[in-house]
């Protein structure tokens, strides 16, 4: 069986029987989507939540599925830690995907032609306050390269305008946009398709740093240890996932521009917006009791389906440069970071790592934390440990002006005023040097417990006071 959505559900409630909820009363699509997700936030927890009954849809809808590192590492098939090295290996052995016939494809079971199209039926939410409208936020935008003829997907914003219109915002060399620039100079619509509801390993290959343009559907089949299986569009020549949950198939218009915004991107704060191109949905295909799949904007999953797939790309090109590299953590709570555990056999090694960092993500990445390779940079507490211990500001810090920007989806690349017109402005990132000096200086060793002491230690044995204990205590 291919591995899609539902496979990976499977395998997901068999590693865990809590991981998904089902939430069996009617909500909203504005706010009553993510307002779960939020409340269950507030209390540390983070299930995938399945929506049954959303107010005026048609279809159920799955959001918060991949909030964890755990869950990534779950279809991986390794441990948490080895998540960049396995994806930034896998990334290097891409799989060729292959084309199955129609009647072969789950996606196609179900047809809604142009006249019946009717965005309000799917139940896309509203995510945060201030959000201008219904937004897609997990959707595949797949578009050929006239001049290459290269597939390319990836997944964009895009804000409902009407039952057929959405928009599609670009940022900065997104190879989406580079396309569709390609197709409006020569005065034609851009033939599209987006893909909704998919296995992990489609998702983020969608999101991951490949160069130059396509590669994403090769990259899928790597992260999902399989070939993706796809099948020929309805409406023109594009290949699309055969067993996604849905899929739209449209064009962008090439002189259709619309307002679109504001939206609370991933840094959690409303930048970005303006005018978008219009994208016209001319047909509908979808699977049998289809799963219309949402990630939470701006919040947890939205970090980590981000963050990973950067992690991997950086592990990549940091370890040629740097053999020493250990591993890579870009953080799910702050994006903008990215810590780095090297066994360093040269000083020089740190600013090396660091700058093939910055370079690989140099958009978004702010500050480059360097530790050693004793450091569990997937612990915040001990990489905070390793600052406070081998980083001295005066020596260490390295401040690099003008790297960011200018503008983009992080507020400190923006002047802002009273009136509230905001100007782009470069701003500057940081490396951090929290590394012992490289030998052979001697530099004081750690204190820790041996660590076979440690795995002696029988916690099997482990119990609860007795009422008589405790007032033997006076607990």
């Amino acid at each position: 069986m291919a591995k899609d959505l539902r496979t990976y559900l499977g395998q997901l409630t068999q590693f865990d029987v809590n991981s998904v909820k089902l939430v069996d009363t009617e909500v909203d699509p504005r706010f009553g989507i993510t307002a779960y997700a939020a409340a269950l936030a507030e209390k540390g927890e983070y299930p995938a939540l399945l929506f049954n009954k959303v107010k005026g849809a048609q279809m159920a809808c799955i959001s918060n599925l991949l909030t964890s590192y755990e869950r990534v590492a779950l279809y991986l098939g390794c441990e948490v830690q080895d998540i960049p090295r396995v994806y930034g290996e896998k990334l290097q052995q891409p799989i060729e995907p292959v084309v199955v016939d129609r009647t072969a494809a789950k996606v196609k079971e179900n047809v809604i032609e142009e006249a019946d199209v009717d965005l309000s039926k799917l139940p896309i939410p509203v995510h945060n306050e201030m959000d201008g409208g219904p937004y897609l936020s997990a959707g595949v935008m797949i578009i050929r390269d006239p001049d290459s003829g290269l597939i390319n997907a990836g997944i964009y914003r895009h804000q409902i305008f009407n039952e057929r219109d959405m928009g599609v915002w670009f940022l900065g060399a997104h190879h989406g946009g580079l396309i569709y620039k390609k197709y409006k100079k020569q005065g034609k619509p851009a033939p599209i398709a987006i893909a909704l509801g998919h296995h992990p390993g489609f998702i983020m290959g969608a999101v991951s740093r490949v160069q130059g343009i396509g590669g994403e559907y090769e990259a899928a089949g790597a992260l999902m240890g399989e070939p993706l299986e796809l099948v020929q569009a309805d409406t023109s020549d594009l290949l699309v996932p055969a067993h996604a949950e849905i899929i739209l198939e449209g064009e962008i218009l090439p002189d259709n521009d619309h307002s679109e915004g504001p939206f609370g991107e991933w840094p959690g704060h409303y930048l970005g917006g303006g005018s978008v191109p219009t994208i016209r949905i001319k047909r509908i295909t979808y699977r049998n009791h289809a799963i219309f799949q949402d990630i939470v904007a701006s919040g947890r999953e939205h970090l980590v389906v981000g963050g990973v797939p950067r992690s991997g790309s950086i592990y990549h090109t940091v370890k040629k440069i740097v053999p020493g590299l250990k591993t890579v953590n870009v953080p799910f709570y702050a994006r903008m970071n990215c810590y780095l555990s090297i066994q360093k056999e040269k000083d020089a090694d740190v600013k090396k790592a660091a700058f093939a960092a910055l370079n690989t993500e140099p958009e978004n990445l702010r500050h480059i934390v360097v530790v050693d390779e004793d450091i569990d940079v997937f612990n915040g507490e001990e990489v905070a440990w390793a600052i406070g211990t081998r980083f001295d500001a005066e020596r260490d810090l390295l401040v690099i002006p003008r790297w960011n920007g200018p503008g983009g989806l992080l507020p400190t690349n923006w002047e802002y005023n009273a009136e509230g017109k905001n100007t782009p402005r470069m701003s500057s990132a940081v490396i951090v040097d929290a590394t012992k000096p490289a030998p052979p200086v001697v530099f004081p060793k750690r204190a820790v417990v041996p660590k076979e002491q440690v795995e002696l230690a029988d916690l099997a044995s482990l119990r609860k006071l007795s009422a008589e204990e405790k007032n033997n205590w006076q607990i």
